[in-house]
């Protein structure tokens, strides 16, 4: 399932939990569907941080995916 389809599930499960109520297997669904989608976007986001360099005031630049990105927060 692409990301798309399973954003547009999320969008109907929640349309119909708003007019119809959901079954308890429709619950656990979303709730899989919305684990899925944040754990992509924290992947995403994790990756677009790992590319950023920084220009030190004496002219080094300090590559924060070597210094930070190696280290895997429990956190995140």
């Amino acid at each position: 399932m692409t990301m798309e389809e399973r954003i547009a599930r999320i969008n109907e499960l929640y349309h119909k939990s708003q007019s119809a109520g959901l079954t308890e297997d429709e619950k656990k669904e979303q709730q899989l569907l919305r684990q899925e989608y944040i754990a992509a976007i924290r992947e995403s986001l994790r990756g677009n941080l790992n590319q950023i360099s920084i220009q030190e005031s004496d002219g080094t630049i300090t590559d924060l995916g070597e210094k930070y990105g190696k280290k895997q927060s429990k956190g995140i």
